[in-house]
């Protein structure tokens, strides 16, 4: 399991959601249909996620380097 790989796709995904939710809310004037709360929620949601993915990058960069330095000595 590669967790930056399976951090990468959330980073994707949480883009799409992001943008998915942000086109919804720009289109509202104009479409009835959209609840800005829950699309406002979305937006939070997917900065979250995303934030939370780069955490993961960075956590196990953190551990490569660590392991790169133990087997360096």
């Amino acid at each position: 399991m590669d967790p930056i790989a399976t951090a990468r796709y959330g980073l994707m995904a949480a883009s799409n959601r992001f943008e998915t939710a942000a086109t919804r809310i720009v289109s509202a004037p104009t479409d009835p249909g959209v609840d800005l709360a829950s699309e406002f929620v979305e937006v939070i949601q997917a900065k979250h996620t995303f934030s939370a993915n780069l955490s993961v990058i960075r956590y196990a960069q953190d551990m490569w380097d660590s392991l790169l330095a133990i087997q360096s000595r």
